[in-house]
């Protein structure tokens, strides 16, 4: 919620993926790392392996509290989040945005961390809103 780009649905849905690791521990498909200052959570992500794949994760969720952005914790939360993936014989990362303007820096982060674009599914999340996909090599 502190991040100000996600909706009540998507915040709903990021819920829903942290309960069922909590519910599910180790068997849950759902991974998170957190970063913390002091006892408050600054930022997070959350990733799994795509079922079926040879090694292939998807970032689901990367986020940073509004006022902790700016300072490389995202960046930070990334390289420590494909480091944990590579070091499970990860090979792939994906991670996806949506084309609206307002998440520009989004997108613009990923292209800065090395990700490249894959593809893009025109009208995906609604009409003017398409989905992007990004991916790295990992190994």
């Amino acid at each position: 919620q502190g991040s100000g780009f996600f909706s009540n649905a998507e915040i709903e849905l990021a819920c829903e993926l942290a309960t069922d690791r909590l519910e599910h521990g180790l068997q849950s498909s759902y991974q998170f790392l957190f970063a913390e200052n002091g006892d408050r959570v600054v930022g997070y992500t959350c990733y799994g392996l795509i079922p079926a794949t040879a090694g292939s994760y998807d970032l689901y969720w990367i986020a940073v509290a509004e006022t902790m952005r700016g300072r490389g914790l995202g960046k930070i939360l990334l390289q420590k989040t494909e480091a944990l993936i590579r070091n499970t014989g990860g090979r792939q990362i994906y991670a996806d945005t949506s084309s609206r303007s307002q998440y520009l820096p989004t997108q613009r982060f990923y292209e800065r961390c090395g990700y490249i674009t894959e593809a893009l599914l025109k009208d995906f999340y609604s009409p003017g809103d398409s989905k992007i996909i990004y991916s790295k090599v990992l190994l």
